[in-house]
Formats: structure tokens, C-alpha cells, sequence
């Protein structure tokens, strides 16, 4: 990469950072105080010496962005252009990881393998992706073009475009804006609401039965007397 593209590389990328982030007051600040864009930046050098063959110093480069910047984002890893990562702390991006153009991701978000898979293991997230705060999409699966993902969800499933995944483990619930129906979900799962419906019930029962066993104790005793003899 000529010295030209790469000054206007750096320029696109503190526009995106502008762009993505309303924290972001001028391009100063970005440059100075924007983690993310350190981290890519420490990246993009890493991975050039990673497909050059030279593995141990762009590990040491990876191993310092990640002590300074509360990222790690392994020199392996594939990522496209006006990437942008929103604060950042926690996030992890895995060594065969695939990122298209224009994803964001929030902080605590994990594109990791889940230990079983050789050679790819780690996601693929087509272009225009938003992972939320969080969230963990784990395996070799495909997350396709403009789809998001809901905070803190777990992906282990393939996602079509322009869907929405929420839920542990990740289900979609929503295609183009358009609700899945319930009978297209997977079999067993079980919404933090219907959690929530169940264990309200569970505490009315509690309530109810406690009720009844103080009336009959009431009812055996009688009522109590309002004062005594002298």
C-alpha cells in the first residue's frame, strides 16, 4: 500500500469512527481517544506481517493493542473496510474470523470457535452486520449481509440477511422487518419473558397457599382475646 491510500485509508477510518459514534466531537479527539481505531490500526499492521510469514512479531503487535486498548483481535483474522468498534473493551475476534464491509460491533462481543472445528472455526459476518453489546457468535457459521444481532445473545446457527437473532441460545425472530412465526422457532426455546411469566406464577401459587394455611390456622384458634382478668 502506496503512502496515498494509506493516508486515505486513515482518513476513512476516522470518518467512520465519526460517523458511527455521536460521542465522537472532531477528528482530533478520534485520533487520540478512540480505542477501537487504535486497535484496528495495530491490526492492519499485524496482519501484513502475519501473511508475510513473520508470525511471532505480529502476535507480540496483536498481544500489545490488546494490553492497551482492551481489544484483541487475533493478526489471522480477515476484516474489510469502515470497520467500527464502538468502545470496545472485551471484544475478541478470533484467527480465522471473516468481516465484511461496514460491520460495527459493541464492547464484550466474541466472534470465537467453540473448540471442536480444525482449520475454519471462527464466523463469517457479511457486510452492514451490527453485533450488540456483549453477544457471542461461536462456530464457523455464516452471518449474512445487514442482520443484527440482539445484545447478549449466543449465535451458534447460520443467519439469513437482513435478520434479526435474539436469545440464548440466538434464534431469529425477524426476517426484512418481518416476524418469524412462533411455530418457526426452534422447538424448546424459551423467551426471558415466558421465563418471567412462569416464575410470577410460581410465586402467586406460593402466595396463595400460604394465605390459606393462615386463615385455617386463624379459623382453628379462634378469635384472640382483647383483654385479660385482674
Amino acid at each position: 500500500m502506496c503512502f496515498r491510500q494509506l493516508t486515505a485509508r486513515i482518513r476513512e477510518d476516522i470518518r467512520t469512527c465519526l460517523r458511527q459514534d455521536p460521542a465522537a466531537k472532531n477528528p482530533l479527539e478520534v485520533l487520540l481517544c478512540q480505542p477501537g481505531l487504535h486497535a484496528i490500526w495495530a491490526y492492519r499492521v499485524a496482519n501484513a506481517l502475519w501473511r508475510r510469514g513473520h508470525r511471532l512479531p505480529a502476535r507480540l503487535i496483536g498481544h500489545w493493542a490488546r494490553f492497551l486498548t482492551g481489544i484483541e483481535i487475533h493478526p489471522g483474522a480477515t476484516i474489510g473496510r469502515r470497520f467500527f468498534i464502538d468502545h470496545g473493551m472485551g471484544v475478541v475476534i478470533g484467527e480465522t474470523t471473516e468481516i465484511g464491509d461496514d460491520v460495527m460491533l459493541f464492547q464484550g462481543v466474541t466472534l470465537g470457535g467453540t473448540g471442536k472445528d480444525k482449520g475454519k472455526r471462527h464466523p463469517t459476518l457479511h457486510d452492514r452486520v451490527i453485533v450488540g453489546s456483549g453477544a457471542k457468535v461461536l462456530g464457523k457459521n455464516v452471518i449474512g449481509h445487514d442482520s443484527v444481532i440482539g445484545s447478549s445473545s449466543v449465535v451458534f446457527i447460520d443467519v439469513p440477511p437482513h435478520a434479526t437473532v435474539v436469545g440464548v441460545p440466538g434464534r431469529v425472530v425477524s426476517i426484512a422487518g418481518e416476524r418469524v412465526p412462533d411455530a418457526e422457532a426452534s422447538e424448546g426455546d424459551v423467551t426471558e419473558d415466558a421465563v418471567l411469566k412462569g416464575t410470577i406464577a410460581q410465586m402467586q401459587q406460593q402466595i396463595d397457599e400460604l394465605q390459606a394455611a393462615l386463615r385455617d390456622v386463624t379459623n382453628d384458634e379462634g378469635p384472640l382475646s382483647a383483654g385479660g382478668s385482674s
